[in-house]
């Protein structure tokens, strides 16, 4: 682990506030009208069909995984979200469990939920990305592939290592309040992890499971709820084996650019260097490096000069304001005027915009390695995220044929996969501060020193870069005993490293390892 300080931020924080703009309720085909819809041309909006108590689908299905055939058991529905004083039904959150079958003890037999992030975000990129029996398949770099999109096996699915449970919390996938005021009891960092804590409870008595080993894997914001859980669940009765973050962010602050916030600059710094070798825009003595030992040097830069640095900018002397930007631009392959004219604060959306001008050109978000064209080269950001395009169809169409016909669960509603679910602003519970859920899982780790914790990350991830996902684990104040217990792994892939076939395979090894570590006493 990589462990560098950065006490110099601690006085940097401001307010975050990140809120979605409420979405139009959608009309639900074949309901019927407001009556005063024939005397005004804006009708009241048609309340939306809800998911009800029926029983789950079940079906059988057989799949190699891991060089064998597995013979496994899908079981497709909803859980009630009660409230915990009138028992009222506030939501309902569906979920899509695969069980293996032939199994004679399910105390024997690990148990992991899985989520994904957002906040919005259904369970389908990990469930159809890498831990599922069948996965979308992309051409092998992860670029997307010319329509009709297809499922294939996925022999590299964590079947064969534990039963799977994917998780769409309410406002993602199917799932929804029960009645529109209750939504906001929902849409916060605390209301959303006692809400999948509960679902979790539920499952685990209704499924006699609470004598399995149990694991949480979160991706993005899967990983703030993760973490945040780790230590709700234990405080009512759960302990954990271990949880598995993929592409972290539990503090906000490392990766929110905002007016008196320099952390970000400093932690997404090697991710814009990983950008810039990778799409060869560096200059020769620095492009001729292997990737790994040019992100030692630039975490070496970032931390020990561009850092100070950011302390007294504006009172540089002229020779170290040059020495800088000679670095600066070195390693980043943007021009030195550009930098200059950017004080050396050069935002995410900057450095996508930028880097490939001149190529008319620009880089991606989620994964750095895709490439956008944008109607113009000469606006301050991109028009859109490549990256997010060209998984985000093939993702959607997908799932909708597969749960309809392989799963024979028909609904329609919506599947929301990504957005459209969340109908008022997110609440991120800050007073003047970012969220965090950092503490939450330190505290967790120290409570149950046998929790295992592991971390993956992506190079090319320039949504949560793996700079800041090493800045937080290493900020957790643990003691080594403990922090013995983390685990990291790196992949040269984006956000959803899995999508690019080397690093799908990697992740299914490392994450084997994991978990053989998880079940030694």
């Amino acid at each position: 682990m990589r462990i560098f300080a950065f006490a110099f931020f601690l006085s940097a924080i401001s307010l975050f506030a990140q809120a979605q703009p409420p979405s139009r309720p959608t009309p639900t085909p074949g309901s019927s009208p407001s009556p005063r819809a024939a005397e005004s041309p804006r009708p009241s909006p048609t309340p939306p069909v809800l998911p009800t108590d029926e029983p789950p689908v079940v079906t059988k299905h057989s799949a190699r995984v891991g060089g064998r055939q597995l013979n496994y058991t899908v079981t497709t529905g909803f859980l009630p979200i009660r409230n915990a004083v009138s028992g009222e039904t506030e939501g309902r959150m569906f979920y899509m469990a695969y069980t293996l079958d032939g199994v004679s003890d399910k105390r024997s037999r690990p148990l992991m939920f899985s989520f994904n992030g957002g906040p919005g975000s259904a369970s389908v990129w990990l469930h159809l990305g890498a831990l599922g029996p069948k996965r979308v398949k992309m051409l092998d770099d992860g670029m997307m592939p010319p329509p009709p999109y297809e499922l294939v096996e996925n022999d590299h699915s964590w079947l064969d290592l534990t039963d799977l449970v994917f998780v769409d919390p309410v406002g993602t996938g199917y799932s929804r309040a029960a009645k529109p005021e209750f939504a906001s009891r929902f849409f916060s960092v605390n209301g959303d992890i006692s809400a999948n804590g509960e679902f979790i409870r539920l499952f685990l008595g209704r499924n006699e499971r609470w004598a399995s080993p149990v694991y949480l894997v979160g991706e993005s914001y899967g990983t703030t709820r993760v973490a945040g859980l780790a230590n709700h669940l234990f405080e009512r009765g759960v302990g954990l084996n271990g949880i598995a973050l993929v592409s972290m962010v539990t503090n906000f602050q490392s990766i929110r650019f905002a007016d008196n916030n320099d952390m970000p600059l400093v932690l997404y710094f090697p991710s814009y260097v990983a950008t810039a070798w990778y799409h060869k825009a560096l200059p020769p003595e620095m492009q001729s490096k292997r990737l790994t030992d040019l992100l030692r040097e630039a975490e070496k830069f970032a931390a020990e000069e561009y850092a100070p640095a950011l302390l007294r900018i504006d009172r540089l002397s002229d020779a170290e304001r040059n020495s800088l930007l000679d670095k600066f631009s070195s390693f980043t392959g943007l021009s030195k005027t550009f930098v200059d004219n950017q004080n050396f604060r050069v935002e995410l959306g900057e450095f996508n915009k930028e880097l490939l001008r001149n190529r008319k050109r620009t880089t991606g978000r989620l994964d750095s390695r895709f490439l956008g064209y944008d109607r113009d080269s000469g606006g301050d950001s991109p028009e859109f995220d490549p990256s997010m395009t060209a998984i985000r169809t093939p993702y959607t169409a997908t799932f909708n044929d597969y749960v309809r016909r392989e799963l024979g669960f028909k609904s329609d509603l919506e599947y929301y996969i990504l957005g459209g679910g969340i109908t008022t602003p997110w609440n991120w519970n800050t007073n003047n501060a970012y969220a965090d859920t950092t503490g939450a899982l330190s505290s967790a780790m120290r409570k149950n020193p046998y929790m295992k914790v592991f971390l993956a990350s992506g190079y090319y991830d320039m949504a949560t870069p793996y700079f800041a996902a090493d800045y937080t684990i290493s900020s957790m104040n643990l003691n080594p005993d403990l922090r013995r217990n983390i685990s990291t792994a790196y992949y040269e892939a984006g956000h959803m490293m899995y999508i690019e076939k080397n690093s799908l395979m990697k992740l299914k090894n490392d994450i084997s390892a994991f978990m053989r570590a998880s079940a030694t006493r």
